[in-house]
């Protein structure tokens, strides 16, 4: 399936996508497309559905974050051998973990807004990982079983917030705007190898990332495991577990960021495209 949040921001509702593309409304079988309905059960009860009984929803409507509530936004850095390579850092012998605030939270085709002083926004394209029930001290072999689904996420960046403001990445990816989260969430029966799903990311047009999940350094299961022996990852959870090459801050002789009026796309087989305007905080 894919699982869908639209409407207003703050008035999301749920549906999914059918068939033909048409989104419907789940509104009338659940409250929200969150934690409480992204177990093996309630996922079960939404494929049962009749899809051609749902209300369509009219195609212009605005796309939210395909996740809502999301408890902890949890990101992997420098999970590429090749991403790391550009940014002239050692391959790391654990995953490095950092944290997004979730109010940076914002659907797959907002307006990504400038930080006011910003110097550095960069772009990364990266697949998302969303937890359906919960894991604790989870085995690597055991681990995909806790997966909901998957999607598409810009962990858009402030390269001097995070590397010169002292402190944790943190500080450079959580502004306002700073996680375009969707447009589906890919339920994960439909992806059956996540390290098998090629990405991209263009900037005004231009092909800026290409990569494949293939060449992470650490798995979807690996990380799962390292994760969930450090803290219980609970349903609703978001991993985002790094980007390919060819971020801003690698390009050469000199770094290349985003700036007011630019536009990104991105998108990962399988999972959809995100389209998204920039502008000045």
């Amino acid at each position: 399936m894919k699982l869908v949040r639209f409407g207003p921001i703050g008035r999301e509702k749920p549906g999914l996508v059918d068939g033909s593309g048409t989104i419907r409304d789940l509104s009338a079988h659940i409250d929200d497309i969150d934690g409480t309905n992204l177990g093996k059960d309630s996922l079960e009860r939404l494929r049962s559905l009749d899809v051609s009984t749902l209300p369509e929803v009219d195609a212009s409507t605005r796309l939210g974050a395909c996740v809502g509530n999301i408890g902890k936004f949890l990101c992997i850095g420098l999970n590429y051998s090749d991403h790391a390579a550009e940014s002239n850092l050692q391959i790391p012998e654990h995953p490095i973990l950092f944290m997004k605030a979730t109010s940076a939270v914002v659907g797959p085709n907002d307006t990504v807004e400038i930080p006011r002083g910003s110097k550095a926004t960069d772009w990364e394209v990266e697949l998302g990982v969303v937890i359906g029930t919960k894991a604790k001290y989870v085995k690597k072999e055991d681990a995909l079983s806790h997966v909901a689904g998957y999607c598409v996420i810009n962990d858009v960046s402030e390269r001097d917030y995070q590397t010169r403001l002292s402190g944790q990445w943190t500080k450079g990816k959580s502004c306002d705007t700073f996680g375009p989260t969707g447009p589906w969430l890919v339920t994960a029966d439909e992806i059956p190898d996540p390290q098998s799903l090629d990405l991209y990311l263009d900037v005004n047009g231009k092909r800026m990332q290409t990569g494949t999940t293939a060449k992470m350094i650490f798995d979807v299961g690996t990380i799962i495991e390292h994760l969930s022996s450090l803290m219980t990852l609970h349903p609703g959870d978001v991993i985002t577990t790094g980007t390919p090459p060819g971020v801003g801050m690698g390009i050469k002789p000199e770094p290349v960021y985003l700036k007011p009026g630019d536009t990104m796309e991105l998108g990962i087989s399988g999972l959809g495209v995100q389209r998204q305007n920039v502008v000045q905080g």
